[in-house]
């Protein structure tokens, strides 16, 4: 039997907010445990929480790039269970009234561009964090660090329209760009700013009715995500064809096993025993409000992709690439606004740049080659002082250090040869020394040129202009 792969996820962006959502405690990551914790975050008797503007702002941003309806008044709920890094005994989270709903994302699918609906995103705190750190404890102790408490949360729930793994995989890389664009959270998988569940289950091709679902958690990297459902589709339907039921419960993927483990009965909506906050009044948004955080976005990345498409006449994949990341792509307009080589450009950004940004796993921001600088290596190349694989090696050094180009060129010896007559009297050189290739020109074998070309580069020490060259060449062989 064919069986239909059905997927929801249930994504944690950690809000960039200097606060917690519900006190003045500081959000930063990796401070020492404990450090950045007050009565409200550690749950204690009597205390009162004060809502965050800015967590509510980067919701809305949320919204409204996922097109979805915000809701006003919103409110928040009790999430009631236990778990050793939750002191207060439950989370405050939403539930009946969110404060978006309705929305969608746009991914790319085996088949084109697919809309995945988004059916609400809320605001909520997060946990602390259980640790099994040797640094910390022995074999047999489990720590809690209690900083994590209160952090700002977004929760994005997608509907069940993910058909496999990689649509997945496309719609997380699409999530994280989002986000990252808006300025709401860096996205940072390995540190926690961005946490994933998968809803999976399987039905026989041509049934609506949905399958029994398992959830995966444990997921900190995309590759991870998809790994993990893949392993997922593969047990569920073994299980299936053997004539057995899958099990609702709730998984840990173990990336190092390459394999899930359970963890508990997967719980439902009643069992949290959600009621009204009531700590916290409704969460009332104006028309002039919500105008004011829409004039204030920033190009979304669809809409900044399609027009570096039209204004720079980019293909699709180097849009797509050049867009990947708004600082990428800032990058490439400080750039044009001084060169207007849109394709040389684009062709620096995607070989060059993105290499060393891969290599050296850092983001553009801290590239020492600025706009400037490269306007500088573009503008030599076009104005023939340098070949291009000088421009490499040019590249390479300025990566290295804050010198001008103009003081990398000079120290490396790279200026390009392009006088006329200090090139002729190399190729008469390469020509008197070379009777057998000239001889096999004018007998019609054309290519042989390019051979001849290299020994004059080669006399040069890559200096000449390739070019001039070629010209100089032709002209004293056609003779």
């Amino acid at each position: 039997m064919e069986y239909e792969v059905v997927i929801g996820l249930e994504v944690h962006a950690q809000l960039s907010t200097k606060t917690k959502i519900f006190c003045g405690c500081s959000a930063q990551f990796g401070s020492e445990p404990n450090s950045q914790t007050c009565p409200i975050c550690l749950g204690m008797p009597g205390v009162l929480p004060v809502l965050n503007k800015h967590v509510v702002e980067s919701a809305i941003k949320l919204g409204i790039a996922t097109s979805s309806k915000i809701g006003s008044p919103n409110i928040f709920a009790r999430k009631n269970y236990f778990y050793p890094d939750l002191p207060k005994g439950y989370q405050t989270s939403q539930f009946e009234r969110p404060i978006c709903e309705h929305g969608c994302l746009e991914i790319e699918s085996d088949n084109g561009p697919k809309k995945i609906n988004i059916i609400r995103i809320h605001m909520e705190e997060d946990a602390g964090k259980s640790v099994h750190d040797e640094d910390y404890v022995d074999d047999e102790e489990t720590m809690i660090d209690l900083n994590r408490c209160g952090t700002p949360l977004a929760e994005i729930v997608s509907a069940p329209d993910l058909r496999s793994a990689r649509e997945a995989y496309n719609y997380l890389v699409k999530l994280r760009q989002l986000v990252r664009y808006l300025g709401v959270c860096d996205g940072n998988m390995e540190e926690g700013s961005l946490r994933c569940d998968a809803n999976i289950s399987l039905r026989p091709k041509g049934v609506t009715k949905l399958g029994t679902r398992t959830e995966l958690k444990n997921m900190n990297s995309f590759r991870h995500v998809e790994n993990a459902l893949n392993y997922e589709i593969a047990r569920q339907t073994e299980i299936l064809e053997s004539g057995e039921k899958v099990e609702q419960e709730t998984l840990l993927w173990d990336p190092d096993r390459n394999e899930v483990r359970s963890m508990r009965g997967k719980e439902e909506s009643h069992d949290y025993r959600y009621f009204p906050e009531p700590d916290l009044v409704p969460v009332l948004i104006s028309q002039e409000w919500l105008d004011a955080i829409k004039a204030a976005m920033p190009e979304l990345p669809d809409v900044k992709t399609a027009r570096f498409i039209n204004e720079y006449n980019l293909s699709d994949y180097e849009a797509q690439i050049i867009c990947s990341s708004r600082e990428i792509a800032d990058y490439f307009e400080q750039v044009t606004e001084k060169f207007s080589n849109y394709k040389m450009i684009s062709n620096w950004m995607i070989g060059e740049i993105s290499r060393v940004l891969n290599e050296e796993k850092i983001e553009i921001g801290r590239l020492k080659v600025t706009p400037d600088r490269l306007v500088g290596i573009l503008s030599a190349i076009e104005k023939n002082i340098i070949s291009g694989s000088a421009a490499k090696k040019i590249f390479a050094e300025a990566v290295q250090n804050d010198k001008s180009i103009d003081a990398i060129i000079d120290e490396l010896g790279l200026k390009q040869v392009s006088d006329t007559s200090e090139l002729e009297s190399i190729v008469d050189d390469i020509l008197k020394n070379s009777p057998d290739e000239v001889a096999s020109y004018k007998a019609g074998k054309t290519k042989v040129i390019g051979f001849l070309v290299g020994q004059v580069m080669k006399a040069s020490k890559g200096k000449a202009n390739p070019g001039m060259v070629n010209q100089i060449l032709q002209k004293k062989l056609d003779d």
